[in-house]
């Protein structure tokens, strides 16, 4: 017989191995999630795919599903935790999302959406960050970059080639460029590359295909990201 636990009174069947988020996607499970990815190792970065087992909160993305295991994790208490760290992720950034091209493709905006937020309710920090426009097929925009590290686990462990890396430490973390000049076009990207296709946000945008699907028809305009069993796959199935 499979192993097994329940999350929010499911019960959730898992394979050796897999973590709690892994094992509760594959069986039709949402949990909020930003900074995991199905391809890489566990981050545990973002802080949404939190949930309670025992009363006690850990990461689903990094803890290793057990039998019996009791798992909360779509409850007032863990949402509401879940949108004051969305609030804070948009007021640490610039996130205008009227005038991003991923409006509508954004995992950032879609996660807000489906946790009921209305506001930023904190102050913006509205930090000074670059747009790097000087490769001929992407375009960089720092603004709307959450430090998922998505990009830069992808370019090392897929692409190796190190193009990205994260500098500072605390509130003055930062994306960047692993080039003598900072600027993409003076590195090996290219489009192709696995560390262009994982972000979820807005700042890798494809120069050529700008707003070529209207706003109203994009995939999380179509329906919300809890809907969808793996938003991932369905924004990588989008872009190809």
């Amino acid at each position: 017989m499979n192993a097994s636990f329940t999350i929010d009174g499911k019960p959730v069947v898992f394979a050796e191995g897999q973590t709690v988020i892994q094992a509760a996607l594959d069986a039709g499970v949402y949990i909020p999630h930003l900074c995991y990815h199905p391809e890489f190792k566990p981050h545990g970065s973002c802080k949404l795919c939190t949930v309670k087992v025992d009363g006690r909160q850990i990461a689903s993305c990094t803890t290793l599903a057990q039998a019996g295991m009791v798992v909360e994790s779509d409850t007032p208490e863990l949402n509401e935790e879940r949108l004051v760290l969305t609030q804070m992720l948009f007021v640490e950034g610039n996130h205008f999302c009227p005038s991003c091209e991923r409006s509508g493709d954004c995992k950032l905006q879609a996660t807000a959406y489906d946790l009921g937020m209305m506001t930023a309710h904190f102050d913006h920090f509205f930090p000074s960050r670059p747009v790097d426009a000087s490769h001929p097929e992407v375009l960089l925009d720092f603004n709307r970059c959450i430090l998922c590290s998505l990009c830069v686990r992808a370019s090392r462990d897929v692409d190796g080639k190190n193009v990205f890396g994260l500098s500072g430490r605390g509130i003055k973390t930062r994306l960047i460029v692993n080039a003598k000049s900072g600027r993409l076009a003076d590195t090996y990207a290219t489009l192709q590359d696995k560390a262009m296709q994982v972000c979820p946000v807005g700042v890798m945008l494809r120069k050529d295909k700008g707003f070529t699907v209207p706003i109203g028809k994009r995939v999380f305009d179509l329906k919300p990201i809890s809907a969808y069993v793996d938003a991932t796959a369905a924004l990588q199935r989008k872009q190809s």
